[in-house]
């Protein structure tokens, strides 16, 4: 059995025909690096920024981004390499499943369900804080009972709000999942024009609020630790470990392969240039909201307004502000829709969930089901759910991920060495471990509570795969 556990999947051809129509190829090197930029400029640079400087790191947070970056930047390299061998829509799932067996390859797939469709989750309600300080400045306002969680994440315990759902964050997810079902050419269109508009804003935002940066309060860089990870070189590392979530889209781009019209070519580019250009505005952006105002005032649902309250003669972009926010946290919602139905069809194809979300509609070519039920979980979360639960297991499961392909990449160049590669790591053994090495000590920095949904989700996984996946996968029954 434990051999059957462990069995990896050695021939990936593309089957898009075997159960239904095939996903449409309209998608070039800029159509893919769109799609990278279009999910990781969102509610890290709008949301998250904030909250991990107040509670963590203060203006170290840009020290934050950057060993984040240069963790993502390590198994940025490794998908790289997997996207040439293995260029097909699954992702981490399919690459573990070439390398670390069957078994993994089912617990990194369901960590891909928190990595995509919680995210999802996570910044549609983002989403909301941004679109009520656009209806305040229009002088219009909806009841908090409509636009609060439920729930709220306080002290390791969730507690209740007395809120009724968030309805704002529901209906972006609707809305963006029906335009997912219609086709990926009229999705990819929207986010492009979206990618456009939103980094435009942000380098506007950026050139504009330099200006007035007060550099006092960068001091003290790195404010004195005052236990539980706030704030100290603890606090910067915790911070880290949060921001990551910020860096997830790169990996998105490689679950649209199969609509790649040249993904040997299209994807190792969108997936290193997405991450660099998205590093640069991260870094720009932290370093103008901790020298506009007091770092302890960023832990708002908005905090890039927060910033800008504190200097009367920069009212002018908060509008700016927040139709940019609306459009950048759209395009990541929209990429994550894309990108989790993918992910569910190919585990499908491989017998590991139900036949029916392997289906594709025979007009649209679009995995249809999966995406209506993607689009349903997302809301349910978004409507139920705070932003920092959400964001922390997000980070987890995008961490594990990483982890198993950085160490993918090395098993596979030690046990099919001579497979044509047509991008190759750099100094694979280094960039490998220290790709598993670094994900593991940012997994180390959750907190405990975070760690038991972790093992309860693991669990409940685990469950499904022997329930159904091990005995329905077309692997062992094809041996």
């Amino acid at each position: 059995m434990l051999h059957q556990l462990f069995a990896r999947k050695t021939s990936f051809d593309n089957d898009d025909h075997a159960q239904g129509p095939a996903l449409r190829r309209t998608l070039g090197p800029w159509g893919i690096t769109a799609l990278g930029i279009g999910s990781v400029i969102g509610t890290g640079i709008f949301v998250v920024t904030g909250t991990a400087a107040a509670e963590y790191a203060g203006p170290a947070v840009l020290i934050s981004f950057i060993l984040a970056a240069i963790c993502s930047g390590f198994s940025a390299l490794c998908y790289a390499e997997f996207a040439t061998l293995i260029p097909i829509s699954g992702s981490s799932y399919s690459y573990a499943y070439a390398t670390l067996g069957e078994v993994v390859a089912w617990f990194i797939g369901w960590n891909m369900v928190l990595e995509y469709g919680i995210s999802a989750s996570a910044v549609a309600t983002s989403w909301t804080g941004y679109f009520t300080s656009l209806l305040d400045t229009l002088g219009m306002h909806l009841p908090k009972a409509l636009t609060m969680a439920p729930l709220a994440f306080t002290d390791g315990h969730l507690v209740g709000t007395g809120a009724l759902l968030n309805l704002p964050a529901v209906a972006i997810v609707a809305a963006l999942t029906w335009l997912c079902y219609v086709g990926i050419r009229e999705s990819s269109g929207l986010n492009a024009l979206m990618v456009v508009l939103k980094v435009g804003l942000i380098v506007v935002i950026i050139i504009a609020g330099a200006r007035y940066v007060n550099v006092d309060n960068w001091h003290p860089f790195i404010p004195a630790h005052q236990g539980n990870d706030k704030y100290g070189w603890s606090g910067i590392f915790r911070a880290a470990a949060m921001v990551f979530f910020a860096y997830i889209g790169f990996e998105a781009t490689s679950t649209a392969a199969q609509e790649c019209k040249n993904p040997q070519r299209d994807l190792p580019f969108g997936i290193l240039v997405s991450l660099i250009l998205c590093t640069l505005l991260y870094l720009g952006m932290a370093a103008v909201m901790t020298g506009l105002v007091p770092y302890s005032m960023l832990d708002v649902a908005d905090p890039v307004v927060a910033a800008l309250r504190g200097h009367p003669e920069l009212t002018w972009l908060r509008p700016l502000v927040e139709v940019g926010a609306l459009i950048g946290l759209s395009s990541v919602i929209l990429v994550m829709i894309i990108a989790q139905p993918r992910i569910f069809m190919i585990m499908a194809r491989d017998g590991m969930l139900p036949k029916v979300f392997a289906k594709v509609h025979p007009r649209h070519r679009t995995p249809h089901i999966n995406t209506l039920i993607t689009g349903f979980g997302i809301a349910v979360l978004a409507a139920v759910f705070p932003l920092d639960l959400l964001a922390d297991l997000t980070s987890m499961g995008t961490l594990i991920a990483f982890t198993a392909v950085c160490a993918g990449v090395l098993v596979l160049r030690y046990t099919q060495p001579d497979l044509k590669r047509t991008f190759r790591v750099p100094w694979a053994p280094v960039i490998c471990v220290a790709g598993v090495l670094s994900c593991a000590f940012l997994l180390s920095q959750m907190n405990w509570f975070n760690w038991m949904l972790m093992l309860v989700w693991t669990v409940l996984g685990l469950a499904i795969y022997f329930g159904f996946g091990y005995r329905h996968s077309r692997l062992r029954s094809n041996q």
